[in-house]
């Protein structure tokens, strides 16, 4: 089998990415198989003709790997590929939109509003923080609409914080979302499969000294993470059959992890959604596998040959 992993892009979270590939990469041809490690620049679409015959893998993070452009890309030249669909990528990409989508189905996600930078501008930044207050109880959590990897998110416990948070949001984007911030314990569930063939691995539960955010998360140190999470068996099964339900609705292909919050009324508050998670030493869903005694490598081989079908 010959596989091309693509990793790297131009995006905040290059570094996450190069690491997610090598890793890959590593476990792959520990599986016999062909493995080449590329960036998506002006070789790609050349190499995809060279190796017409290959998976391609893709591990980028952010906009250029999971906003679905890539994958229109991979449709277009007849790619046989790792992950979710272009269209349904639009759609998990955008958190409102998917925060929508799945609250159809019942799954609870925090209450939150969507404003552009613009809109600050035009009507008076004072302004909309008063409205945004008024309107929503703190602590909040401000991040941006579309992203991965915390980057931009902030826990806004006090007014005079808020501003700062709005600030440090619309350095990743010019939409932010400002979410109620639930309170309880942080779960990661990561998802394999597509359809009704979908299931979840064991859920990692998150303890972080501080906010767990892009530091925390790919720097050993400040985290303590339990796999299989510290929950009974109700509340084991609240948290994954959330995180399948999204997987399903949203038409999620391959692998994805889902962001939980678990509050005191043992509701499970869905966070974000990742279609492309990371898969770096540190990583979530490499934590979740081999919680549920899996090989790396198969689980990886799998994978690949199932996007090969």
């Amino acid at each position: 089998m010959d596989v091309i992993i693509l990793a790297g892009g131009l995006s905040h979270e290059r570094d996450v990415s190069v690491r997610s590939g090598r890793r890959v990469a590593e476990e792959l041809r520990n599986r016999g198989m062909t493995v080449s490690v590329h960036d998506v620049d002006t070789n790609l679409i050349p190499t995809l003709r060279e190796h017409d015959d290959a998976v391609v893998w893709p591990l980028l993070h952010g906009a250029s790997g999971e906003d679905g452009s890539l994958q229109a890309l991979l449709e277009l030249t007849g790619s046989r590929y790792v992950g979710t669909r272009s269209r349904e990528a639009r759609v998990a990409w955008v958190k409102s939109v998917a925060k929508a989508v799945v609250a159809r189905d019942g799954v609870a996600t925090p209450d939150y509003v969507t404003l552009p930078q613009s809109l600050f501008r035009e009507v008076g930044a004072e302004q909309v923080l008063d409205a945004i207050v008024d309107r929503f109880s703190l602590p909040l959590v401000v991040k941006p609409a579309r992203g991965g990897s915390a980057l931009g998110v902030t826990l806004v416990e006090q007014r005079q914080d808020l501003a700062r948070a709005m600030v440090h949001c619309f350095a990743y984007g010019d939409t932010a979302m400002i979410e109620t911030a639930v309170q309880g314990t942080e779960v990661a569930v990561s998802v394999i499969g597509t359809g009704d063939e979908a299931h979840a691995l064991p859920p990692v539960e998150i303890v972080c000294d501080g906010p767990y955010d892009y530091d925390a998360r790919y720097n050993p140190g400040r985290v303590e993470y339990f796999t299989p999470a510290r929950l009974d068996e109700d509340a084991t099964r609240a948290v994954t059959e959330a995180a399948v339900t999204v997987h399903r609705r949203l038409g999620l292909r391959d692998l994805s992890r889902i962001d939980i919050i678990l509050d005191g009324d043992r509701a499970a508050h869905v966070l974000d959604i990742n279609i492309a998670p990371g898969l770096t030493e540190t990583s979530l869903f490499p934590q979740a596998a081999l919680a549920h005694h899996e090989d790396l490598g198969a689980l990886y081989e799998r994978i690949v040959l199932g996007a090969a079908s």
